[in-house]
């Protein structure tokens, strides 16, 4: 287990301990040569239902409020050594470093607070973006523009749109300022660099901030150019999270996050990822693509 996972990697870890136990344990139903349904392992349990068992082995909630379904369940998947069973219940306490999302859990999509916590985990993160300048490399007054031009039809705040500045300028601190930093890799269409967000002054500060991040050695940015070539049409990040399985980020029409960790979703985002690569411009020629805009503003 690594020493300084937070709660949403100990929750991962946990979910899938728990998941590869209940899939490998003696069977318990007819016709099954081994493991047992969820249906089947929370029979009895009134207050652990199917859905919340797959959410804790997706690694989104955990046992907080009541371990003894943890142990019953350890039991009934077979499991006797104790340093084992004291091995889960250990993952299954909170570590403390997500507390500062609270705060802004009701202002974020469905979904978010756990693709954050997932975010902090990450070693590394590949992202495209077609249209706008992905959330990790924007300026607080690029980020407060953006949400702006969307407040008259999804009726926002001003409450709304400075706390979730807020809380995009600390995702941004924590992956790419902490002591190792994660491995950023961006894909931006040209689109996303020249479709004015607020007014010049916003564009150009934005334009500056991509140069300089770019610069970093844990950024990696490439432009895909408006000409032929494949690309994807939606926006997508792959999290590679060290021993834990890496996992795929889309978002929906309505604004939800979603994840999910299956190896063959995982590849062929890779392989998306890896075709527009290929395409796009190097790294040194997007540097000089941005400056140029810069000059423009």
């Amino acid at each position: 287990m690594a020493a300084k996972r937070g709660a949403t990697g100990r929750r991962l870890e946990l979910g899938i301990q728990l998941r590869q136990l209940r899939e490998n344990c003696p069977p318990v139903e007819p016709d099954r040569l081994r493991g047992m349904t969820r249906k089947a392992a929370v029979k009895g349990l009134s207050d652990l239902s199917e859905p919340t068992l797959a959410r804790i082995e997706l690694g989104e909630l955990n046992f907080r409020r009541n371990v003894g379904n943890l142990r019953t369940l350890l039991k009934r998947y077979g499991v006797t050594d104790p340093e084992l069973v004291q091995q889960l219940i250990d993952l299954n306490r909170e570590a403390p470093t997500e507390e500062w999302l609270t705060q802004y859990r009701s202002f974020m999509p469905t979904g978010m607070p756990h693709y954050v916590g997932l975010e902090a985990e990450a070693v590394g993160i590949m992202v495209y973006h077609p249209t706008v300048v992905h959330g990790l490399l924007q300026t607080p007054e690029y980020a407060k523009a953006v949400l702006e031009m969307g407040r008259p039809i999804e009726d926002t705040t001003a409450e709304f749109i400075k706390r979730s500045v807020e809380v995009r300028m600390e995702r941004k601190r924590r992956a790419l300022n902490r002591e190792n930093p994660v491995r950023l890799r961006v894909i931006l269409g040209e689109a996303a660099l020249r479709t004015p967000v607020g007014d010049d002054e916003v564009m150009r500060v934005q334009y500056e901030e991509i140069v300089g991040l770019a610069g970093e050695e844990h950024v990696a940015l490439q432009v895909m150019p408006f000409r032929r070539g494949y690309r994807a049409i939606h926006d997508f990040a792959i999290l590679d999270l060290g021993d834990l399985p890496s996992r795929v980020q889309t978002d929906n029409a309505w604004g939800a996050v979603s994840t999910s960790d299956k190896p063959r979703e995982v590849d062929r985002f890779t392989r998306r990822f890896n075709a527009m690569a290929g395409a796009a411009l190097g790294v040194e020629e997007t540097i000089e693509f941005v400056k140029e805009l810069a000059r423009k503003q």
